[in-house]
């Protein structure tokens, strides 16, 4: 593992990324989207948005991404970071990648002093779990999405 190096993304990233990104979308089955990649790449430019992203690279290409934020934590009088999006790419899945990804936000959130590092993922996402279950601990939480607006 010594040959990825996981850092912040940078402008010169946006094609590689964009690559990443869209794969990740397509992983859960989104509909496809340059208007929302291109957006998500501002906000992560724009240092009014809240949204932060890790990528690892190995030989000089992007093989996986990370898209995390903080966010208050008021019961817990804390802060936290928000795992977004965590995505491998198909050729470098089950190198370590993602776990590299992880353990960074999570040396960023100890770092900082946050509370828990917190995420989500599909129930039926088997591989991504393995990995899940073997850095942190899956909650008794039940996620509910509510559409403003819609009944």
């Amino acid at each position: 593992m010594s040959d990825l190096l996981i850092r912040p993304v940078e402008p010169q990233d946006h094609d590689q990324w964009a690559r990443l990104f869209r794969g990740y979308r397509e992983f859960y089955e989104l509909e496809p989207s340059d208007d929302v990649v291109e957006r998500v790449w501002g906000w992560l430019h724009d240092p009014a948005a809240e949204v932060f992203a890790f990528v690892a690279e190995r030989d000089g290409r992007l093989v996986g991404l990370a898209h995390y934020r903080r966010f208050l934590r008021p019961s817990a009088g804390a802060t936290g970071i928000y795992l977004d999006d965590l995505f491998t790419d198909a050729g470098a899945r089950g190198a370590g990648v993602g776990r590299a990804l992880v353990l960074r936000i999570a040396d960023l959130a100890a770092g900082e002093g946050a509370s828990v590092v917190r995420w989500i993922t599909a129930e039926d996402n088997a591989r991504a779990r393995r990995l899940y279950d073997s850095v942190a601990t899956a909650t008794p939480w039940v996620t509910y999405d509510l559409r403003p607006g819609g009944e």
